[in-house]
């Protein structure tokens, strides 16, 4: 018998892709390059920042709704793909104005002044003159799109291998991956680290041989770049999650000791998960930071973790269109409640500011979903398809009434 292709088994990725292709069309069409302009450049941004964030909560769902593992740890490898990327291009940015500049001396630089000038630009700012070494290849963009994924895989893998092989689970693993965010982000905060300490990479926005393509134009191809990005990626996890390789994941989530019991190398499969989860976000971070234009060690910060699983638990954890819905939901109710765009609520006793009450509220939400609605947002989503929840007691399998068979819902 043949077996029906992924999509035809799996009808949720037919929908995502069709709703991610007609929202991507819908913006276009209302943009200011491309359309009738209602949507300004701004929005745009937020809308292509907001898709990368959605990508980066499909990676966690893999690690966290799907292998059980609460990586608290899930931004480092965002923000190390946006420092890979940055490097670049602030080096091609600042090697042109260098360039111009020394363009008008009688004598033509050398490549080695020419260095000594775009490192004394970057790094005059921490009262250093040498370019670091961390910033060997930050010449040549495709060795930095490698290091993009190359970086934060290796990291993740280093990581995982030395945290799976010492059977650390459950709070304690999490524990771990926050300690590594943090220590981190210290490292980064540091003026001799290379990266600029707390001023972090700057004007990311002005994308190198493109100076005469607007904002607005811009804004429009990264909103694509990141739209195929979550597309692909939304595809990628919904195959690792499907046939036996993911029946093994989710065994491995519900009962990792029978899975290792059975002859099945845990370790092999959780590493392999978590390593492909962090190079997965740390793309979204590459196509995150050069519309946001700047980043800085604060982006490391743990709490950003932290928003990140509240976003997929809202969402709806294992489903992997639950963590695009609540990593979309939230962010822009994020943008607008922070923005300044919501009315405060005058009491007679009080003034209720949403910018300092949004955090207040995004708790609760999280308190009130985890206590009363497990399955987030995804929930009413299956509810309205008709998508029942898996029947978690179980069948009889052979003549042992004790061992038992659970039906796994669908992704």
């Amino acid at each position: 018998m043949t077996r029906k292709p992924l999509i035809l088994r799996n009808p949720s990725i037919l929908i995502v892709l069709a709703v991610l292709a007609g929202f991507t069309l819908t913006v276009t069409l209302l943009s200011q390059a491309y359309g009738s302009g209602v949507i300004p450049t701004s929005m745009i941004k937020v809308l292509g920042k907001t898709l990368c964030l959605a990508l980066a909560a499909v990676a966690m769902d893999l690690v966290w709704g799907y292998l059980g593992i609460l990586s608290l740890g899930q931004m480092a490898f965002f923000a190390l793909g946006g420092y890979m990327i940055g490097q670049w291009l602030m080096y091609a940015r600042t090697e042109a104005i260098v360039a111009a500049s020394m363009a008008q001396n009688p004598i033509p630089p050398t490549p080695a002044e020419l260095q000594t000038g775009v490192a004394n630009q970057i790094f005059g700012v921490v009262g250093s003159s040498d370019l670091p070494l961390v910033w060997s290849f930050a010449h040549s963009l495709p060795i930095q799109l490698a290091l993009v994924v190359l970086v934060p895989g290796v990291l993740a893998l280093v990581f995982g291998w030395l945290a799976f092989r010492s059977r650390v689970n459950g709070v304690y693993l999490s524990i771990l991956t926050q300690a590594m965010t943090l220590a981190l982000a210290l490292w980064l905060f540091q003026n001799d680290s290379g990266f600029r300490g707390n001023n972090g990479l700057s004007g990311l926005q002005n994308i190198p041989g493109l100076e005469g393509v607007g904002q607005a134009r811009l804004s429009v191809w990264f909103l694509w770049a990141s739209a195929l990005a979550l597309g692909l990626a939304y595809l990628l996890a919904a195959w690792v999650i499907s046939g036996k390789f993911g029946s093994v994941v989710r065994a491995i989530r519900d009962d990792e000791t029978r899975v290792r019991f059975l002859g099945y190398p845990v370790e092999g499969f959780k590493l392999a998960v978590f390593t492909l989860a962090a190079m997965m976000t740390a793309i979204a971070g590459a196509l995150y930071y050069p519309q946001a234009g700047i980043i800085n060690p604060a982006e490391l910060a743990p709490i950003a973790s932290i928003y990140l699983a509240v976003w997929v638990a809202i969402g709806g954890r294992g489903r992997l269109y639950g963590a695009i819905i609540g990593a979309v939901v939230v962010s822009l109710l994020s943008s607008w409640f922070t923005g300044g765009r919501a009315p405060a609520i005058e009491l007679p006793f009080y003034s209720v500011n949403w910018v300092d009450w949004w955090q207040v509220l995004l708790g609760v939400a999280f308190v009130l979903v985890t206590l009363f609605a497990p399955r987030g947002i995804a929930g009413i989503v299956d509810w309205l398809g008709g998508v029942m929840p898996p029947r978690r007691h179980g069948r009889d399998l052979g003549p042992d009434q004790g061992a038992l068979q659970e039906q796994e819902a669908k992704a």
